[in-house]
């Protein structure tokens, strides 16, 4: 039983030195990582703008930062890490602050103005646009809620959300996935880490119980064992009933 204990301990033992290795094999690639998209977010040199009591202002407004934090909290839904959006660091390198900057193109994007310009008039389901220049309010429209085939709605369609906006949307999606997996490849590292330690100490416990638990065998036959017993026979009869 004591050397099943041992073999089973020390099988442990190993599999948590595996299980270390591994943790700390995905810390160095997530560290890699991070490395990595730093320099990225330093070679395009975006920051957040903050005031001088350190809150975050878009266009030289609170307010207008506030609505952006809106569309991201409120309509996107996106759980917004306060710790990210931080003044001493402006430089956007998390997923908060890739999310809030692409919620700020988008912000602007949906409640721009567009400028259209019919050069003749155009009729389109009964209604005439005369030749001439008219103000569009994108009003919230995204990409897909605009009628293309509209002469406004068409043409200020194209305007607002330009390959430059698509492009820059992307990017910053980019950036928040690689720095939410890289998060997510940190706490891998910490529990396949703290697996491997478990497993460990376990192993090492079995072992340490296993051989804990034997006994000598004594070299000698015990005295006791070969003395003449002082007892003397007791006669006995069978008595039949």
């Amino acid at each position: 039983m004591n050397k099943r204990l041992g073999v089973l301990g020390t099988a442990i033992a190993i599999a948590g030195v595996g299980f270390l290795a591994a943790g700390a094999v995905a810390y160095v690639k997530v560290q890699d990582g991070y490395d990595s998209l730093q320099a990225f977010s330093e070679a395009q040199d975006v920051t957040l703008t903050y005031n001088e009591d350190g809150e975050l202002v878009d266009r030289g407004t609170v307010e207008g930062a506030q609505a952006i934090k809106e569309l991201l909290t409120d309509e996107w839904k996106y759980p917004v890490v306060e710790s990210d959006l931080d003044p001493d660091d402006p430089l956007v390198n998390t997923a908060t602050e890739y999310m809030y900057q692409m919620a700020t193109v988008m912000y602007h994007t949906l409640h721009g103005t567009q400028t259209i310009v019919l050069d003749e008039a155009v009729e389109y389901n009964g209604e005439t646009f005369p030749a001439g220049e008219y103000e569009f309010a994108v009003d919230g429209r995204y990409w897909t809620d605009f009628d293309r085939n509209h002469p406004l709605e068409g043409k200020a369609r194209e305007m607002a959300w330009t390959g430059t906006a698509h492009g820059i949307v992307a990017e910053l999606g980019v950036g928040t996935v690689t720095h939410t997996t890289l998060q997510m490849g940190l706490a891998l590292a910490g529990v396949l880490a703290g697996l491997g330690l478990v497993f460990l100490v376990t192993g090492v416990g079995l072992v340490w119980v296993g051989r804990g638990g034997r006994k000598a065998i004594p070299d000698t036959i015990p005295e006791s064992f070969t003395t003449e017993s002082t007892l003397e026979p007791v006669q006995g009869r069978l008595v039949n009933g």
